[in-house]
């Protein structure tokens, strides 16, 4: 049902899960395990598999807390369940025990952060465009503001699109060659003329890693390729389907204490 990173698992205070989509109750092209609240996948359902992913998680349904994902730069502090619509951000960092922060992605990469030492953790959801801005670094900044040292963070990086699976056009490889002429260790030659295979997980370790954190690790997964455990919104593409479900990772802070 989810897949643990050891980087995580070994601090007592932080549990951490990201889900596949594996375990639930959704079905066709939502099978099984959709946590994707801007699906189009029946409520009902959705609902139910996050109250599952919610259960292992240790908090309440309405704890398992998301937002709003527009590809931005934006972090924002949570304190609770939101009382309303949730907020339009890409990033979460909270140090209050009984919330879940939720990310949900299909190919960008979800990246789980945690300062132990300072009770504090984080969430980004991490798509070329998030990574490029500043998503990362923002996401670090909110852990900053309540208490967390940047170089105890550990930041793992969830299933996310390989680069043997991310194949851009020119514009993408020009935008960001333009940004930093390094980025362009990221890409490699792909099979059409002035197309380039880009290597996200790549990209946002090389961020995470520039801004100084204490520990990064990639899980090494691909969404697209492994379709029995994971949603690809480029496989759905590629396929022709009208919709996809939405993979959730997640993390919370422990009654459980850490001693250094």
């Amino acid at each position: 049902m989810f897949i643990a990173a050891p980087e995580l698992t070994s601090y007592p205070n932080i549990h951490h899960a990201f889900f596949t989509r594996q375990g639930g109750v959704s079905e066709g092209i939502y099978a099984s395990l959709n946590g994707g609240l801007g699906s189009s996948d029946d409520p009902a359902k959705v609902a139910e598999n996050r109250r599952r992913m919610a259960e292992e998680m240790g908090v309440a349904p309405e704890a398992l807390v998301s937002i709003h994902q527009t590809h931005s730069a934006d972090a924002v502090i949570v304190e609770g369940p939101w009382a309303g619509e949730r907020p339009k951000a890409d990033g979460m960092a909270t140090n209050v025990q009984g919330v879940a922060l939720a990310i949900t992605t299909a190919d960008c990469g979800p990246v789980l952060f945690a300062d132990p030492h300072a009770s504090v953790i984080g969430a980004a959801h991490a798509g070329w465009r998030g990574a490029a801005t500043g998503i990362l670094e923002a996401t670090i900044e909110a852990m900053e503001s309540l208490g967390a040292r940047r170089e105890k963070i550990v930041a793992v990086l969830g299933p996310t699109i390989s680069q043997a699976a991310y194949e851009v056009g020119p514009d993408f490889v020009a935008r960001f060659t333009d940004m930093d002429p390094a980025n362009r260790r990221f890409f490699e030659p792909g099979e059409r003329p002035d197309h380039a295979m880009f290597d996200l997980p790549g990209f946002i370790g090389s961020r995470l890693q520039a801004a100084g954190i204490g520990e990064f690790a990639n899980l090494g997964l691909c969404t697209y390729s492994d379709e029995e455990r994971f949603y690809s919104y480029r496989r759905t593409t590629h396929c022709g389907e009208p919709d996809y479900g939405r993979l959730i990772s997640a993390i919370t802070l422990t009654a459980r204490t850490f001693i250094p």
